[in-house]
C-alpha cells in the first residue's frame, strides 16, 4: 500500500516506518519535526516527506500527484504525554482532537479508505484493579486522554462502505527508538536506575499500567494495515499483551533486578497516581492472528539498559533540555525557533 504517516519522525514512527519499508509497502511522511535535534541513537529513515504541521494539512496534500494518492493515513502526530497536554490544554485539545478530526475528514473526501489512529489505552484513565476491554468505560483524567476519546467519539460516525477508520489504543509503551522518549515508565525509571543507581519512583508505586514495547505497536499498526478490511472496520484495540500488565512497583522491581547495584527509590511526597488501569488484550489476538508482540518488560529494560551503558547516558541529558519533550518545546519557544502555539514562523519554517 502507498502510506501517510504522520509522526513519522516521533518515537513510533521513528521504528514503524523501516517495519513498513521492509514489507515493501510505499511510506510518506508529514512531521513538523519539532524535535529534531533530539536523535539518541541510530537515524531515522530518508522517505519522501509533507514538512508540515497536522493543524495544516489541505485536501491537495492527500490527493496531489506528486506525494498524494494514499491507499491508508496512519495518524500518529500530536502531544504525545501529559506534561505536553498539561503545557496548554487548549493546544492539546486543537492539535490532538480538532486537527485529528479534520485529517479524517479530509482522508474521506480524499478516497483514501483506512484511517488509523494513534489513541491509547489512558483513555480508561482512573478505573480500578479490574481488566478493562474495549468496550469498557471511558474515564480519562488528563488532557491528552480526554483528546483521544474525543477524537474516537467524532471519527467513529464518519465509517462507511468507502472509509474504515480504527482505533489502536496503546499500552503505555517503551523501548528503544531514535527518538526515545524519557517521560515513560520503563524508559524513566531505567535511565534513573543507569545515571543515579536509585530505581526514582515519583508515585507510591501502586498504580497498575498495561505496558508495550514500540516494536509491538508498529507490529499492531501493520498488522492492522494488511489485514481484510471486515476485521479492522471501525474497530478499537487495546495494543499489548494481557499479562504485561504491572503494578509500577512491580516495573522499578525489574529494573533494580537488570541495573547492577542499583536500589529502588521515592521521591519526596510521592503519592498515588490518579490513572490507574489494567487492560485485556485478547480482542486483538483474537482477531488479528498475524500480530504476535516479542518483547517482555524485562527484556526491554535489558534492551534498555545496554543502549544507555553505550550511550553514556548522563542525567542532565534525559532529564534536560536535550530529550525531555516538555523542557525541550520550552527551549523552541524561548529561543523563537516556535511560537507559543508551537508552530515555526514563516521565515523558519520556509529554511
Amino acid at each position: 500500500m502507498k502510506v501517510l504517516v504522520t509522526g513519522h519522525r516521533g518515537y513510533i514512527g521513528a521504528v514503524l516506518v523501516p517495519m513498513l519499508l521492509a514489507r515493501d509497502h510505499e511510506v510518506v511522511g508529514l512531521d513538523s519535526d519539532l524535535f529534531r535535534d533530539c536523535t539518541f541513537t541510530g537515524s531515522l529513515d530518508d522517505v519522501p516527506e509533507i514538512a508540515r504541521d497536522s493543524r495544516d494539512v489541505t485536501l491537495a496534500d492527500l490527493t496531489s500527484d506528486r506525494l498524494g494518492g494514499f491507499d491508508a493515513v496512519i495518524h500518529l502526530a500530536g502531544l504525545s504525554n501529559d506534561p505536553l497536554g498539561d503545557y496548554r490544554p487548549s493546544l492539546t485539545d486543537e492539535i490532538n482532537c480538532r486537527a485529528s478530526v479534520d485529517l479524517a475528514k479530509l482522508a474521506k473526501k480524499a478516497g483514501i479508505r483506512r484511517f488509523l489512529f494513534a489513541s491509547s489505552c489512558s483513555n480508561y484513565g482512573s478505573a480500578g484493579d479490574e481488566f478493562l476491554g474495549e468496550n469498557s468505560p471511558f474515564n480519562p483524567v488528563t488532557p491528552y486522554g480526554i483528546s483521544k476519546v474525543h477524537v474516537e467519539q467524532a471519527v467513529a460516525p464518519l465509517a462507511d462502505d468507502t472509509f474504515s477508520p480504527t482505533f489502536l489504543r496503546a499500552s503505555t509503551a517503551y523501548g528503544l527508538s531514535p527518538r526515545i522518549r524519557f517521560d515513560l515508565v520503563v524508559n524513566n525509571l531505567t535511565a534513573w536506575a543507569f545515571t543515579t543507581g536509585e530505581v526514582h519512583l515519583k508515585s507510591d508505586g501502586s498504580p497498575w499500567r498495561p505496558i508495550v514495547h514500540v516494536e509491538d505497536i508498529a507490529r499492531a499498526y501493520i498488522a492492522v494495515l494488511e489485514a481484510d478490511r471486515t476485521l479492522v472496520h471501525n474497530e478499537a484495540f487495546n495494543v499489548g499483551l494481557t499479562t504485561e500488565n504491572y503494578q509500577i512497583r512491580e516495573i522499578a522491581t525489574i529494573v533494580r533486578d537488570v541495573v547492577p547495584g542499583s536500589k529502588v527509590g521515592f521521591a519526596e511526597g510521592a503519592a498515588p497516581d490518579k490513572r490507574n488501569y489494567r487492560v485485556d488484550c485478547n480482542h486483538i489476538a483474537r482477531k488479528l492472528h498475524h500480530f504476535k508482540p516479542q518483547w517482555t518488560c524485562r527484556r526491554g529494560v535489558e534492551q534498555l539498559y545496554e543502549a544507555y551503558c553505550a550511550a553514556g547516558l548522563s542525567l542532565s541529558d534525559f532529564e534536560g533540555e536535550r530529550y525531555m519533550r516538555i523542557a525541550h518545546v520550552k527551549k523552541l519557544v524561548r529561543e523563537g525557533v516556535i511560537d507559543a502555539d508551537l508552530r515555526r514562523p514563516p521565515a523558519r519554517a520556509a529554511a
